[in-house]
């Protein structure tokens, strides 16, 4: 009970801190701190991960920072996918679900590294008149197109297909989407992906809770230090963020993807 309280903990910090690395890093740390199969893992590092999103996404929604129209679409369309991501994992041998997880590992590490470098995100983003999703100069919402709609709708399909498949938030698909497609400030991306990821993780747990596939007796504990770590995070964000953070991150999830790699492998 300790073991998984002080993981869920440690998942709650990055979530506060980046508003994606903690869901993706939830499902190995209970693979390799607790011994469970991933398709155990998964149920419990999305209820985790679910319940430390929604905390912060109301704490988004009183600043104000939340787009939640936007995040009410995007999470509409990954909700759908969300059950079906989660009846293939049941279906794909647990070797090579987490040898597909460790790549997505892998890859989530080097897009970060690369954003971390200076100069790189304006490199990375369309400059301001090519963004799909305009924010009204004095309204501040969303000037809604159909390319607008459309390409914040497929990136939530996505993002649920993953929730599913993988026990991921989709925070790692979200945070970049709405930095791509949007041109939010980076504080109202962290909340809206938050809002996202609390609304997806909803449909993926409902679903292994109904199927008897969540282990209980881990899930609350875990979830009960990812609420602390989200609240702790929070304090510690503004003096934390930055370039050091995010290639700790990356340095993190890429020694961790090589475990599970050679874990799948061997």
């Amino acid at each position: 009970m300790f073991i998984a309280l002080g993981l869920g903990l440690v998942v709650g910090v990055i979530l506060a801190l980046t508003g994606a690395g903690g869901g993706i890093l939830a499902v190995p740390l209970l693979v390799f701190g607790l011994q469970m199969g991933l398709a155990q893992a998964g149920p419990i590092g999305l209820l985790a991960v679910g319940m430390a999103a929604a905390l912060g996404a109301v704490l988004g929604l009183r600043d104000g920072i939340v787009r939640y129209r936007a995040a009410f679409l995007i999470a509409g369309s990954g909700m759908l996918l969300s059950p079906f991501g989660l009846r293939i994992a049941h279906r794909i041998d647990n070797r090579w679900l987490s040898a597909l997880f460790a790549l997505i590992l892998l890859f989530v590490a080097a897009r970060t590294v690369r954003q971390a470098r200076p100069g790189t995100p304006a490199a990375i983003r369309p400059s301001p008149d090519v963004h799909p999703c305009m924010r009204d100069a004095h309204s501040g919402r969303f000037i809604w197109t159909s390319g607008c709609a459309r390409a914040l709708a497929l990136s939530g399909t996505v993002a649920g297909l993953l929730s599913g498949l993988l026990g991921v938030g989709g925070g790692f698909v979200m945070v970049p989407a709405l930095q791509r497609y949007t041109n939010l400030e980076m504080r109202s991306v962290v909340a809206t992906s938050l809002t996202v990821i609390a609304l997806v993780s909803v449909t993926g747990v409902l679903a292994s809770a109904a199927t008897g596939g969540m282990t209980w007796s881990v899930a609350m504990p875990f979830s009960a230090g990812a609420l602390a770590g989200m609240l702790g995070g929070r304090v510690v964000a503004a003096r934390l963020a930055g370039p050091h953070l995010q290639i700790g991150f990356a340095a993190v999830a890429a020694a961790v993807a090589i475990g599970m790699l050679a874990k799948a492998l061997l």
